[in-house]
């Protein structure tokens, strides 16, 4: 980890063409099969871009996404080129962007859903469940307790929402009409699969991961790829397996520790997000070197 390396909130490379910023990642076009995703440092909390940089959480996501890339690639084919980002950007300022925390990568038509797989009855899923009894739209059995272990491992997919939106929950058969019901059990059992591997393999590095969300694309034939990310402590929620208990909600690898302290201020959760404290930026950096050590490790 290069520790050394002065944040990047922004990637400025001048001699791709940009296509778009989201709220951690910058993409620009590499060719009309190739894109070059730059992982930055931006935070975002409650879906509002913060003004403060993570240091060294761009190449912490890199390495973990890449690391679970490796380990599914069984399960289905993904995004990668192995391509070297460096290879692809012109100048040393650029290369010193990319370096450690970007990839080239397929160029794939994104699904319009983000897979969302839930383990643990936590978060919105929580809300919901105490409310109706069930999570989008699945009927759980009757007395859980928050962060309580599910039965099994549950599909709950959400629509992706524009910049400081909220992404907005919806049941399978809305999943079933937005990408046609053969797609739709096809991303449910793949996402299914790959969170129920991943957990059973990061239980052993004393990890628990409460749930994940994927995003799926198609390539001109239709043929379903894994991209974006993948079990990050951005997508996922890591718990540490020794410190978990059902009943209440257990401390996080993610920026839990991020939003925890947001809750503590007088902000309406609108842009613009508050400055964080020095501090509270350098713990959550702490969190997700943690994260990677222990699952790589």
């Amino acid at each position: 980890m290069s520790q050394n390396l002065p944040p990047l909130f922004e990637s400025t490379i001048t001699s791709l063409p940009l296509l778009g910023r989201g709220k951690v990642r910058d993409i620009y076009a590499v060719s009309d099969e190739l894109l070059l995703i730059v992982t930055s440092d931006r935070l975002s909390a409650f879906d509002v871009i913060l003004p403060d940089p993570i240091p060294g959480k761009g190449e912490v996501l890199t390495s973990v996404a890449n690391f679970w890339f490796g380990k599914l690639g069984h399960i289905i084919p993904n995004q990668l080129t192995g391509i070297a980002p460096e290879s692809v950007v012109q100048g040393e300022a650029e290369k010193a962007q990319v370096r450690g925390r970007a990839l080239v990568v397929k160029r794939l038509k994104p699904l319009p859903i983000e897979a969302v797989v839930r383990g643990y009855l936590i978060g919105s899923g929580w809300k919901d469940y105490k409310e109706t009894g069930a999570v989008c739209g699945i009927k759980l059995p009757v007395g859980l307790q928050q962060a309580q272990q599910l039965p099994q491992a549950i599909f709950t997919p959400a629509t992706k929402a524009e910049m400081g939106e909220h992404d907005e929950n919806i049941d399978f058969a809305t999943c079933e009409k937005l990408v046609g019901a053969e797609l739709a059990v096809q991303v449910r059992d793949t996402a299914i699969r790959l969170y129920t591997e991943a957990a059973e393999y990061a239980r052993t590095k004393g990890i628990i991961i409460a749930d994940t969300k994927f995003e799926f694309g198609q390539d001109a034939e239709g043929k379903l790829y894994l991209i974006d990310e993948v079990l990050t402590p951005d997508s996922s929620r890591f718990w540490p397996a020794d410190q978990y208990q059902v009943g209440i909600s257990p401390p996080s690898y993610d920026k839990q520790f991020v939003r925890d302290y947001l809750e503590t201020l007088d902000w309406n959760k609108e842009a613009p997000g508050p400055r964080l404290p020095a501090e509270v930026a350098e713990r959550t950096g702490a969190k997700y070197r943690e994260a990677l050590t222990q699952l790589t490790a």
